[in-house]
């Protein structure tokens, strides 16, 4: 077993998983506070890198591509302080930093554990139920249905229907957003079916934030989402499958239109089911077209 305990957090592997406490420290980022302890894989890893620093070094854990629903919802646009795949080392735990690294590399090794991203998380995502307050309202998330609840600083254009409670079945997708010098975040929902060129603070789907200190745990409220949507890599192989089993339509003679109306019905039908992408809908429909 290798183990480093700082001020920052505790990383400590057991040849299996590598379990990551956050510390206690007044510095400790409120994100990492909330999102407490991860329990990663071996199979989730991609590699674990020490950078030696002046003052202090930075261990670096990289995840495999898909393997986390936080990071996919995030996109990699956690700051350092909120970072939980890092983690500070004061100079004189330089020599067991070095050690954890080459034991994580080690077991990698002998485990043969591929390089390549993944079609299923293996990272559960944050507990649910959630509630997160920052912005212009209130998310909270029980595992089946978000419901969205405004403030006095919501836009009337946006609270004047009121709450809304949309159910994980309506939602296409989730993306979180921080706030970026002058320009503000957001947490919006795509619900199918519904508009999303609407601006954060007039989107009824969304919550713009403002970069205060609770903006960040929106990113819990996406991530937990995210982990309950189909995986993407899923659908994505999913729709190629369902594009390649699906024969082209011979051409029709000059007076037969019946069957390409019907195999636009069914490219609308498999388009709004989510197997087929815009792109691909599109181009379908266009050869479709092309034969009446």
């Amino acid at each position: 077993m290798a183990e480093i305990l700082q001020r920052d957090g505790t990383w400590v592997f057991d040849g299996d998983a590598l379990r990551l406490t956050p510390g206690r420290d007044r510095n400790v980022s409120l994100f990492r506070r909330t999102l407490g302890e991860l329990v990663v894989p071996l199979g989730a890893l991609e590699g674990l890198s020490f950078e030696k620093g002046r003052r202090s070094g930075r261990l670096r854990l990289r995840l495999r591509n898909g393997a986390d629903p936080l990071l996919l919802a995030t996109g990699g646009r956690l700051t350092e302080p909120h970072d939980p795949y890092q983690l500070a080392v004061e100079p004189d735990r330089h020599g067991v930093a070095e050690y954890v690294v080459e034991e994580v590399r080690a077991a990698l090794l002998l485990a043969r554990v591929p390089a390549g991203p993944l079609d299923r998380y293996l990272l559960p995502g944050p507990a649910v139920p959630l509630s997160v307050s920052a912005g212009d309202g209130t998310v909270s998330f029980d595992g089946e249905r978000v419901r969205l609840e405004w403030n006095w600083k919501t836009e009337d254009a946006k609270s004047a229907a009121g709450a809304r409670t949309l159910a994980l079945g309506e939602l296409a997708g989730v993306d979180w957003h921080p706030a970026a010098g002058l320009e503000n975040g957001y947490l919006r929902f795509t619900v199918r079916g519904a508009p999303t060129e609407v601006p954060p603070k007039y989107d009824p789907n969304a919550v713009e934030l403002w970069g205060f200190k609770k903006d960040p745990l929106m990113a819990l409220v996406a991530a937990a989402v995210q982990a309950r949507l189909p995986h993407p890599a899923a659908v994505a192989s999913t729709a190629t499958a369902a594009v390649a089993v699906v024969p082209p339509v011979p051409r029709p003679a000059a007076d037969d239109h019946d069957a390409l109306l019907r195999r636009l019905r069914e490219l609308g039908e498999l388009h709004r089911a989510g197997v087929l992408t815009e792109d691909e809908f599109t181009l379908a429909k266009r050869a479709v077209l092309r034969r009446l």
